[in-house]
């Protein structure tokens, strides 16, 4: 096991979107790097059972509404005293036609995706100044593509982009960075746990794992680099379907055909 990085001992850390997939490697890695971590998110049991084997501090929060965030941001100062990495997270999806989902749908997605980011970042904003800190907001390819059958999903990661790098320079006189993780589909529940409505074009992408969108996160907060996007082929199908939409409508009965035959290989091995 390798020994906890200076640059990150005594750092204190908010996860939001904690108690699985992402935001629990995440909060492991850099609990195993020597910081401090507040974990939020609304399944309290699972929440706490993470926080418990790392030794962080687990706050039940349903970053949809401002008083919890509110209340996450208090908490970290009252333990810690200080903030120096925020990592938003925490994500829902509901999936199906825009017409369809119905209005409450789009404002759940909204709500998580895109405003609970922005405001727990404002919240937290007078303590990263004073910490110099960055703030990772997790995003998705979805924030580079246009996906049917996605509307408010890829409304709120472009969204989220579009607020990491306007805000950036903003913030960046202060000593704040804002840097953004967009990946491709990944091996959780998240995905995984609803096939039935993701669209097939999705399937059609290399998935990655939770440790790997976990360690683009790390290497964020390190290096602050604007932006990391992965997997690097599902990165230029994407901008090159947004430089040519011509090229994507071209591509999607094969993807999508392609997308298909994997799902249902994935549902077999899931049986």
């Amino acid at each position: 096991m390798n020994a906890p990085d200076p640059r990150l001992t005594g750092k204190v850390a908010i996860v939001t979107g904690a108690s699985s997939g992402v935001g629990a490697a995440t909060a492991r890695k850099l609990a195993a790097q020597g910081a401090a971590l507040v974990l939020a998110a609304r399944t309290e049991a699972t929440l706490r059972a993470v926080a418990d084997s790392i030794g962080g501090l687990a706050v039940p929060t349903d970053v949809a509404r401002r008083a919890d965030l509110e209340r996450l941001v208090a908490a970290a100062i009252e333990r810690d005293g200080r903030i120096d990495i925020l990592v938003n997270n925490a994500g829902t999806n509901v999936r199906g036609n825009f017409a369809d989902i119905g209005i409450d749908g789009v404002e759940q997605v909204i709500d998580t995706n895109l405003k609970a980011p922005m405001l727990l970042t404002h919240l937290a904003l007078p303590h990263l100044k004073v910490t110099r800190g960055v703030v990772v907001n997790v995003a998705s390819i979805a924030g580079h593509v246009p996906l049917p059958g996605e509307a408010s999903y890829c409304a709120s990661k472009w969204g989220l982009r579009g607020f990491t790098f306007a805000a950036g320079p903003e913030l960046s006189g202060a000593g704040v960075s804002l840097c953004v993780v967009s990946p491709g589909p990944i091996t959780t529940g998240f995905v995984l746990d609803d096939m039935d409505h993701v669209p097939d074009l999705v399937f059609s992408q290399p998935f990655l794992s939770a440790d790997e969108v976990a360690d683009a996160i790390l290497a964020c907060v390190f290096d602050r680099r604007r932006e990391r996007a992965m997997p690097a082929s599902t990165l230029m199908l994407a901008k090159l379907a947004g430089a040519a939409p011509w090229l994507q409508e071209l591509l999607r009965p094969m993807l999508e055909r392609k997308g298909a035959r994997v799902k249902r290989e994935l549902r077999t091995k899931r049986k």
